[in-house]
C-alpha cells in the first residue's frame, strides 16, 4: 500500500504544469536609450519574466519561436515566444515546467539534477550535469516525460572537474560536430578544459581564462566559429557579462584556444546572472543572439531574456 502510494505520488509529480509568467518588456539596454550597439551586436529589445527561476541553458527550435530549456534544480521550461509588430520581443506563451527524469525514471533531489548546459543533436536532447558529472540524453519529442539514458564520454578526467564548474555549455554545429565547455575546471595553467566529443577532431582541448569571467554557455554560428557566454561577478568589479568568439578551425585536440571579444556589458546594462545562449536564424537573413539569466530563485536576482542582432 505504502509502496503504491509513494509511486503514485512520484508519476503524479513528474507532470507537467503550465507555469503562471508575468512579462515586462525591456526598451533599453543602457541607461540612455539612443545607444543600441554594444561590439559587434545590436539590442533588439528583452523580456523580464516572472515566475521563471533557475534557467541556465536555452535551445530553440527550427522556426525561432518555440523554445526548450533546462533549469539547475532538474526541470523542463518549454515555451514560445511571442513578438509584436516590429518584431521585437512581447510575451511568452504555452509555458510549462516539467521535472526531469534520471536514468531510473526518477526526479532526484538538485545535488543529483543539476542541469547546467543542453544541446539539440539531431532527434535527441543532451544536458550536461554538474555535481554529479555526466551527460544524459533524452529524445527530442516528448523530452518532458521521459527517462534519460547514459549520453557521450565527455573525454574530460573526471578528477579534472569541480564540484561547481564542471559542464557548463554544450553545443552543437549543423555537421554533428559537439563540444562541451566546462565553467571553473582549469588546468595547471589555468585553461579551463573542454573537449569535442563528437564529429571531426574528437579530443579534450583548453579554453583560455581571462579576467575572473567564467563560461556559462556556448553556440555555433552558421560558418563554425563558436561563441562563449561569459558572465563574472565580484564585490571589486561588481556583475559583467561577455560573448568572445572562437574560429573553428582552432579547435582541435590539444589546442589552446582564446578569441576577440564580441561585447562586454557590465552592471550598468541591463543584465543579471546570464547563463544560456543560443543563436537563431532570423527570416531576413540576420542572426539574434538569445541570452537568458539564472536567477538562482532569488528575490534579489531576475529572469531576463535578451535579444541581440549580430552585426554582419
Amino acid at each position: 500500500m505504502i509502496r503504491a502510494l509513494l509511486l503514485a505520488l512520484t508519476l503524479f509529480s513528474a507532470h507537467a504544469s503550465a507555469a503562471d509568467v508575468s512579462v515586462t518588456r525591456i526598451e533599453n539596454f543602457a541607461s540612455d536609450p539612443a545607444i543600441t550597439r554594444f561590439g559587434q551586436l545590436e539590442f533588439v529589445g528583452g523580456l523580464r519574466l516572472s515566475g521563471l527561476h533557475s534557467m541556465s541553458s536555452i535551445r530553440f527550435l527550427p522556426g525561432g519561436q518555440r523554445f526548450i530549456a533546462v533549469a539547475d534544480d532538474g526541470h523542463w521550461i518549454d515555451g514560445n515566444i511571442e513578438r509584436d509588430r516590429a518584431g521585437r520581443l512581447s510575451g511568452v506563451a504555452d509555458v510549462t515546467v516539467t521535472p526531469m527524469k534520471n536514468t531510473r525514471g526518477v526526479h532526484a533531489e538538485k545535488a543529483a539534477m543539476d542541469a547546467e548546459s543542453m544541446t539539440i543533436k539531431g532527434d535527441r536532447i543532451l544536458v550536461g550535469f554538474e555535481g554529479k558529472h555526466r551527460i544524459d540524453q533524452y529524445p527530442l519529442q516528448g523530452h518532458d516525460s521521459a527517462t534519460a539514458k547514459p549520453g557521450p564520454n565527455f573525454l574530460i578526467p573526471v578528477s579534472e572537474l569541480r564540484a561547481n564548474g564542471s559542464l557548463e555549455a554544450l553545443a552543437t554545429n549543423a555537421e554533428g560536430r559537439t563540444v562541451v565547455i566546462t565553467e571553473k575546471s582549469v588546468d595547471a595553467d589555468g585553461n579551463l578544459f573542454a573537449a569535442t566529443i563528437s564529429g571531426p577532431d574528437t579530443g579534450i582541448f583548453k579554453v583560455v581564462k581571462r579576467q575572473d569571467f567564467d563560461v556559462t554557455d556556448a553556440a555555433f554560428l552558421p560558418d563554425g566559429d563558436l561563441l562563449l557566454l561569459e558572465r563574472r561577478f565580484s564585490l571589486l568589479a561588481g556583475i559583467g557579462m561577455r560573448i568572445r568568439r572562437i574560429a573553428a578551425d582552432d579547435i582541435r585536440p590539444g589546442a589552446v584556444v582564446d578569441g576577440s571579444v564580441v561585447m562586454q556589458a557590465s552592471g550598468a546594462n541591463r543584465i543579471d546572472n546570464m547563463e544560456g545562449l543560443d543563436i537563431v536564424p532570423m527570416p531576413d537573413g540576420s542572426l539574434h543572439l538569445i541570452i537568458v539569466s539564472d536567477d538562482n530563485d532569488s528575490m534579489l536576482q531576475e529572469t531576463l531574456m535578451l535579444e541581440f542582432r549580430l552585426a554582419k
